[in-house]
């Protein structure tokens, strides 16, 4: 632990102590807390910081995967690599590091440039997808209609309530 007297404190010291080298690009001192709880913080950010670039990096290296699968045009090893990308994204939202919107996001283009990809290689499967489209539409279509129906029906089943006579 750090003591009062400890002249100058460096970031890049504690977190190279830490055997994490890539998170020495600190390079700022500043003066060493006294007090406990910031000594504590300090250490906690260095912890936190050092977890959570792990885990970057491994969603970094997925999706690059991915990418260079998509590079080379092979859509198995894109698919087998997007499930690995999936799976590493969800596990960074689920450990705080990513928002579960980016972590959306991501997905859906990582998905997107490999069905592409997919979708060049083999060609029927782009009619059965339209087909599946109108289907869609027109169950949205028959939803819409019950559902106008039945608040319709509620409002008929209620009775006006009776006046009485004022004296």
């Amino acid at each position: 632990m750090y003591k009062a007297t400890d002249v100058r404190y460096s970031p890049t010291l504690v977190l190279a102590a830490n055997g994490c080298r890539s998170l020495c690009h600190y390079n700022f001192t500043a003066s060493m807390p006294n007090i406990k709880s910031a000594i504590k913080r300090v250490r906690q950010t260095a912890k936190r910081r050092s977890r959570n670039l792990a885990v970057k990096r491994a969603v970094k290296n997925d999706t690059q995967a991915v990418l260079e699968a998509v590079r080379v045009g092979d859509a198995e090893a894109a698919a087998a690599a997007l499930r690995q990308a999936v799976s590493e994204l969800d596990r960074a939202v689920k450990k705080g590091t990513l928002h579960q919107n980016t972590a959306g996001r991501r997905k859906s283009r990582l998905s997107k440039q490999v069905s592409e990809v997919a979708g060049s290689t083999a060609t029927t499967k782009k009619p059965s997808a339209a087909g599946k489209a109108g289907s869609k539409a027109t169950a949205k279509a028959t939803a819409k209609k019950t559902a106008s129906k039945k608040p319709a029906a509620k409002a008929a089943a209620k009775k006006p309530a009776k006046k009485t006579p004022a004296k």
